[in-house]
Formats: structure tokens, sequence, C-alpha cells
């Protein structure tokens, strides 16, 4: 018995060995194979490396004033980018885990998802861009799911007409501001069911964490349906401490791009200065033909979109090569990148500076209790370069879009702080006009400078069915008497430019007023409106009747005539340097990324000329130094100043039951023009009151050391 145990108790030791050995030879069998007969090929896959060719992004080139002074710079900024293949099969755990990181760090990060943050979960379409409904309605469209969200008769009611369009916040569209919503809320919660079953969500997940991982999930997928060309950018200038918690977390594909984002350096010409941001469908068309890959930033207004070609560089090629652990092993450089082209603009900021704050403290100062807004305009006499460009209300681009409170305030303000009146106000020109009559006048040889024309009070011509007051006989009953061109302009005397203009007609009127510019494109690079010259055709356009009569009111400013502060401007340089009417411009020079070179200088731009005898023109200018010398309406605004003025008032009435608009333009100095102004305030009474403005922003032009001639001398970087 014992033997036979012990016979077994062999065997199965016998067996126990066998097995093992079968075991240790299938392990040496695998262990020849992968070493020996594949070990190459395995070492080499092991070793294999994934190349490819990523873009780099050519620095943008800085926007200086005409003096080299900083206005916008660059600096660096980190995003963050989802790469959805490289993070498995469990993308939606990855997911969640970067938005818990998020909320942790308090970052935000990009959903245009339109449903409610929080429950109960409605459509928030009254809210949303136009682009943003249109999206959801594709993808919906797609994916068959259009009975879960509203109707186009819904989104209509939810969406009433829109009270103004401001300067997005958002870098792929223009938000339209809708004012409250006239219909009740309509239900989303359908549509995140769907798409929870859609996406593969957990269905113990709570519904805040499914609501912010479905709104990224439908980012990606308006991009992997072709919804949307626009890359995706999960979440924008992040800081290092977020940036480090994401690496310490090892989120696989994750990934942290460096960018070049725009820094304003001053407060200060908002309306002009712009915005850079990512192109969106529309503008990807266009800016493809020019080679630039969709997802670029491009300058999206103001002088940032105007100078665009400058401005961007030649972006370059690396080739990189990872591993397959994705880590980058090589570098190399296939195109470096080309920065752009810094550009200097003709603006001389710190009179920007002066200017908006003399328009704010004058339109607070003035009498006037409907005040609104208005406008500065300052441009060099001997080129059309603009050197100062004031809009009030305005706003402060360093903080605009990342101050939520002030970006809304200025949304809702009823003087609309975002809109630029210099470029797009138009206003009659009031008195302001009448050197325009006046150069007509003589250079028609209607008058001649010495000639007397006779204030009776009211304009007869037309008796008894139209009998124009001058200003003076309606307000003090008295009569300016006999008076010659210059004394006119100096009184503003109504009944001279009245007769004058009649004895002109409108046809050579309206064709002096466009040789100075009035009425027609300035030339600026920046979007304007051109205004309207007064007479027949501006009738016609606007669907009322033309008298002859009518001429006595375009010849004093008033009827029809409606142009922008930068037009006025121009106008008055066109007048004082003799005739010469140049194109209004804000680009003065480009220079290379290092200043080693000029590659740009812009030349002046003759747009016009108009011959005028300098005995016409003398009687003209002397009218306006009259205005401003003594016993002129604006004396005591000018003559602490260490230069002589040359300047005219004009007001213009809006309606019978507000105050009239208040115009003023002047220039200096006399005896040899170097800066003409206008300034505009809407319902600002008297264009009289306006010229301390004007003053102050003259006072700081010709003051010591800070004339265009001494501040050359302070940087002498640009030409």
């Amino acid at each position: 018995m014992k033997d036979k145990e012990n016979r077994q108790f062999h065997i199965r030791s016998r067996g126990l060995v066998a097995v093992l050995a079968a075991v240790l030879i299938g392990f040496g069998y695998v262990l020849y194979d992968l070493q020996i007969v594949h070990g190459a090929e395995y070492r080499e896959r092991s070793q294999r490396k994934i190349a490819q060719t990523e873009t780099v992004e050519a620095a943008r080139g800085s926007l200086l004033d005409r003096y080299g002074r900083e206005l916008v710079i660059n600096r660096t900024s980190y995003n963050v980018a989802l790469e959805t293949s490289r993070m498995g099969e469990d993308k939606n755990a990855v997911l969640l885990e970067l938005l818990d990181i998020c909320r942790e760090q308090e970052v935000e990060w990009t959903d245009t998802l339109p449903v409610s943050a929080q429950a109960p979960y409605v459509f928030t379409l009254d809210a949303a861009s136009d682009l943003t409904v249109t999206r959801l309605q594709k993808l919906c469209a797609q994916l068959k799911w259009t009975d879960l969200i509203p109707t186009e008769d819904e989104i209509a009611a939810m969406r009433p007409a829109p009270a103004e369009t401001a300067p997005a916040r958002e870098e792929e569209a223009e938000e339209t501001l809708p004012a409250e919503p006239k219909a009740p809320a309509v239900s989303a919660q359908p549509l995140l069911d769907k798409m929870k079953e859609y996406f593969g969500l957990d269905e113990t997940l709570p519904n805040q964490e499914a609501r912010g991982l479905l709104g990224v999930l439908y980012e990606l997928a308006l991009r992997s349906k072709g919804i949307t060309t626009v890359s995706y950018v999960f979440a924008k200038d992040v800081d290092i401490q977020f940036i480090t918690a994401v690496k310490e977390a090892g989120l696989a594909g994750v990934r942290i791009d460096t960018k070049s984002v725009r820094q304003y350096r001053t407060p200060y010409a908002a309306h002009l200065l712009g915005r850079v941001g990512l192109m969106d469908e529309t503008e990807q068309a266009y800016y493809r033909t020019l080679g630039y890959d969709g997802d670029e930033s491009v300058g999206k207004e103001g002088v940032e979109q105007a100078f665009e070609s400058w401005l961007k560089g030649t972006d370059g090629k690396k080739a990189v090569e990872t591993n397959t652990e994705g880590k980058v092993v090589s570098e190399t450089y296939k195109e470096e990148p080309v920065p752009g082209g810094h550009v200097a603009l003709t603006l001389d900021i710190r009179l920007q500076e002066v200017a908006e704050r003399a328009l704010a403290e004058g339109i607070a100062g003035l009498k006037s209790e409907d005040t609104q807004g208005g406008a500065l305009v300052a441009i060099d006499v001997s080129d059309g370069g603009v050197l100062a460009m004031a809009s009030y209300p305005t706003y402060d681009r360093t903080t605009i879009y990342s101050d939520n409170e002030a970006y809304n305030a200025a949304l809702n303000d009823p003087l609309k702080p975002f809109y630029n009146r210099a470029l797009l106000g138009q206003y009659a020109p009031g008195s302001t006009f009448k050197m325009v009559t006046a150069v007509g006048g003589l250079e028609e040889d209607i008058i001649e400078p010495s000639t007397e024309i006779r204030d009776t009070g009211r304009y007869m011509y037309y008796a008894p069915s139209y009998t124009p007051m001058c200003w003076y006989y309606r307000q003090y009953g008295g009569t300016h008497g006999n008076e010659n061109v210059s004394e006119a302009i100096r009184d503003s005397c109504n009944i001279f430019f009245y007769d004058v203009g009649r004895r002109l007609g409108i046809d050579r009127l309206d064709q002096y007023a466009r040789m100075f510019g009035l009425g027609e494109s300035t030339g600026i690079e920046l979007k304007e409106n051109t205004g309207m010259v007064a007479g027949p055709d501006a009738s016609k356009r606007l669907e009322q009747t033309w008298y002859e009569g009518q001429a006595l009111a375009a010849a004093i400013g008033q009827d029809n005539n409606q142009f922008t502060p930068l037009q006025l401007a121009n106008y008055i340089a066109t007048l004082v340097n003799g005739g010469t009417h140049y194109s209004a411009h804000l680009l003065k020079s480009v220079k290379s990324y290092d200043y080693s070179e000029v590659l740009y200088e812009r030349e002046p731009e003759v747009l016009d000329t108009i011959e005028i005898a300098p005995e016409n023109l003398n009687a003209v200018l002397e009218g306006m130094r009259l205005v401003a010398a003594e016993g002129g309406t604006t004396y005591r605004f000018f003559k602490d100043l260490p230069v002589t003025v040359g300047a005219k008032t004009g007001s213009a009435q809006v309606s019978s039951t507000t105050e009239s608009n208040a115009v003023f333009v002047c220039f200096a100095p006399y005896e040899d023009p170097e800066i003409a102004l206008a300034v505009v305030v809407e319902k600002g009474g008297s264009g009289m009151e306006l010229a301390a403005i004007a003053a102050d922003v003259l006072e700081y032009y010709f003051s010591t050391g800070t004339g265009l001639e001494a501040a050359a001398k302070e940087n002498t970087l640009l030409r």
C-alpha cells in the first residue's frame, strides 16, 4: 500500500516538474522570440518617433504713436487646447477631471451651448449671438434632434429687436445685444437628456457636473461634425498655478499652448486702436486667400484691422518628433517665422489724453442739461495726419473686456460709449460752414474782400413768404449794420451769408463744399460716414421737396448739411493751408520688428486743390482771427496762449424743444498754421462754450517742450 502511494507521489511530482518545465520552455521561447527573432523589430518599434509639422506663430508688430511711444504690444499668454485622440477610451473621465481643476482654480472655460449653467436648465437663446443659435440648429439638424430645441417662432419670440451692436467680447463673433426677453423660458432638459445618452455620460453623474461636461462635448461636436472650422480653445490666458495643476494631474490629451496676445499700454484712443481676435467663418474665406490658417487671430476693428497686412508677420514651420509616449524628442525649424512690422500712427498719445480729458471735463461743465456726447479732432495742417481724435463718452480698453460690470454698464449706457462720434457722428455745421460760402463768393466774384452788405435784421429777397432773420436781430432786436466778409465772419452775420449764398447758387455752393471735403470720404483708414451736402440731390435722397429759398439755410450751415467732426477738422486744415485738401490718415510709418529699417513711410496724399487768391484767403482767415482776438466772442479762452488763434463758432438747431448742437473750429498759429481742430457737442448749446475745450488742447500743444517740433526731439526713433 505504501509502495503504491510512493509511486503516485512520484508520478505527480514528475507531472508537476513536466508542467513547470513546459512553462519555463514557453517563457524561454517567448524571450527568444522577443530578443532574438524579433528583438530588432520590437526595439525599433519602441524607439519609433512620430513626426509632424507645426506652425510657429510670428510675433505681431506693435502699435506706436508718432513719437514711438508704445500703445499696444504683445505679451505671452497660455491657452488650454484638447487633443481628444490622445485621451484614450475614457475621454469623459479626462474632461471631468479637467473641469474639476477649473472649478478649484476658478478658471473659466469656453462653453457656448445656449443652455443655462444652473438648474432648472432652460435655453438662453435670448442672450446668444445669431451665430451661436445657427450652430445649435445645424448640429441638432445633423443629429435629428430638431424637435428638442425651440422652433423659429419660439426663438423669434425670445429674441426681441437688438438695442445696439457693441464690440464683441467673444473672439469668434460679434454679439448682438437684445433687450429683455419677451417669451417664457423653454426647458432644455430634453436636449440635455438626449446629449447624455449620445455622449455616454454616467447616469449617476450630478447634474452640475453633467452640464459642464456636455458644454465641452458640444464644442467638440461642433468641430467634429464640421459645423464650425474655428479651433476650440478650451481656456484662454490661464496662469502658472493652473498649468501646474494640469501637469500634475497628467491628463492625456490636454495641451498647453503658448500664444501672443495684445496688451494695451494706454487707456486712451479706445475708439481707434481696435482689437485682435480669432477670425470667424466669414473672415476665414477672405484671409485664407491671403495664406492665413483658419484658426489665426486677426485685427477685428480699428487700426488693428486697418493695418493688418503690416502688423501680421509670416508664420514659420518646424518639424516636431515625439516618441510613443508623446514626449518631444527633437524640434527642427523648416521655416523661421518673420515678425510683423511696428506701425507708427500719426497720433500724439499725450495730446490724445489731453483731448479726451478736455472734452469730458468741458461737456461736464456745460450749462445745458440735455448735453449728450461729443467729439474732438485735431489734424496736422501740413499733411492731413490725425494728431488726436476723441469721442465722448469713451471706455478703457485696458480693462473693459475683463470687467463684466464695466462692460455691461457701457453696453447699457444710452450715450453709447462704443460709438465713435468723430468718424460716424453726422452733425449740421451751423455757422462754421460760413467760410465755405465766403470762399465761394469771393472766388466766383460775387463779392470782394471790401464788399459790404447791410444787415437789416430780416432778409427780404423772398418776402413775404420767407424772411429769415439774423441771430442778432432775433436775440437782441438789433442789426450788425454794414459789414465786409471779415466782419461778417467775426459777427457770424446771417444776412451777409444769406445774400452771398443766394447769389452764388446752390450748385456752386455744393461744389465748394465738396472741394473742401465736406460730404466726401476723408480717406481715413477706418470706417467713416461721409455726411451730406444740402441741396436738391440731398432732398431727393431724403424724399423731400427742394425749394430755392433753402439755399439761404444751406449757406449758413443748416438745412440738410450733415458732416462728421473729422470732415470739419479737415475742411479747416484745407482752408488754412491755402487750399490743399489732403487725405486724412492715421498711418505715419512702419518699422521693421528690430527697428533697423523703415519698411514704409506714408507720403501726403492730395485729394483736391482749391485755387484761392491770397487776398481772398487773407480776408477769410482775418475774420476767423477776429473771433479769437480782443473783442471777439472767444477772446477770453485764448488770450493767454503763446500763439494767435483763428476760430469760428456755430450752433445747429436739432428741434424746437431741445438745445442746439454746439460746433467749434479753430487753427493756430494764425501766421503759420500747424494744427486745425473741430469740436462738436450734442445739444451743447452755443459753440462759443466749446472754445474752452479747444484752448486746453492748444495750450498743451504749444506749451514748452510739447509742440510737434519739440516733441520730435524727445524720441527720434521714428521718422
